[in-house]
C-alpha cells in the first residue's frame, strides 16, 4: 500500500512515517520544508515531498498515485491550518479518485466533548487552545460532509511513550474512567491500525488510556 502522510514533520507524524516503513508501506512524508524536515534517513520505502497543504496544487501533484492519506495535521495553538488543509486534502482525494483517509482531530471535538474534565472544557479549549479546538471542529465538519472512506481519530492529550497498543478506543462520550491522554506513538500505531480495518468507516474513535 501507498500512503501518503499529511503534517510528516509534527510529533505524531513522525511516529506515523516511521512505523509505517516498519510495516513495509511505501511511504510519502508531505513536508513544508526540506530544510527543516527530519527525514534525512535513507530507505527504500520513503518518498519525502516538499509542499505547502495550504496550496490546492501543491496537495493534488503530491497525492498522485497513492492508496490512502493520513492527515496528522498541527498548528500549534492557532487555528486554520487543519480545517483549510484538511479540505484541500479532501478535494484532491474526490479528484484523483482516492478513497481512504484517516484523520486525527482530538478527544473533545463532536460528542466526545462529555468526556472532558472541567479543566479541559474551560481552561484548556475553552481559552488557552480556544483556536485550535475551533479549528478540529471545523476539520471534522469537513470530513463528515465528504463522500470518501473517512475515519476521524480522537486522541487525548499526547504524551511522551512507547507504542504498546494498551490503550481505549470508541469509548462512548459518557465513559469516565480515562486518563484523557496517549503517547504519540500509540496515537500513531491506532492511526495505522485503520488501514486494514473498517470498525470505524466513516465515523469517529476516541483514544485515551
Amino acid at each position: 500500500m501507498k500512503v501518503i502522510v499529511f503534517g510528516a514533520t509534527g510529533t505524531v507524524g513522525k511516529q506515523v512515517t516511521m512505523q509505517a516503513l516498519g510495516l513495509d508501506y511505501q511511504v510519502t512524508a508531505f513536508v513544508r520544508n526540506k530544510k527543516n524536515s527530519p527525514w534525512e534517513i535513507d530507505h527504500e520505502n520513503l518518498n519525502v515531498v516538499e509542499g505547502d497543504v495550504l496550496n490546492s496544487v501543491s496537495v493534488i501533484n503530491a497525492m498522485k498515485g497513492h492508496d490512502a492519506v493520513i492527515c496528522v495535521l498541527g498548528a500549534g495553538r492557532k487555528g486554520k491550518v487543519r480545517a483549510e488543509g484538511t479540505r484541500n486534502i479532501i478535494v484532491a482525494m474526490e479528484k484523483l479518485g482516492i478513497k481512504r483517509l484517516i484523520c486525527q482531530s482530538t478527544l473533545g471535538a463532536g460528542e466526545s466533548w462529555a468526556n472532558l474534565n472541567f479543566f479541559w472544557k474551560y481552561i484548556m479549549f475553552g481559552w488557552f487552545l480556544k483556536d485550535a479546538y475551533e479549528d478540529h471542529q471545523l476539520q471534522e465538519e469537513y470530513v463528515k460532509s465528504s463522500p470518501l472512506d473517512w475515519t476521524l481519530v480522537r486522541p487525548g492529550a499526547f504524551v511522551d511513550g512507547p507504542a504498546t497498543g494498551n490503550f481505549k478506543h470508541g469509548f462512548s462520550p459518557g465513559e469516565k474512567a480515562i486518563k484523557l491522554k496517549i503517547s504519540r506513538a500509540d496515537a500513531a500505531m491506532f492511526l495505522l491500525m485503520q488501514l486494514g480495518s473498517h470498525q470505524y468507516l466513516r465515523s469517529a474513535a476516541s483514544l485515551s488510556y
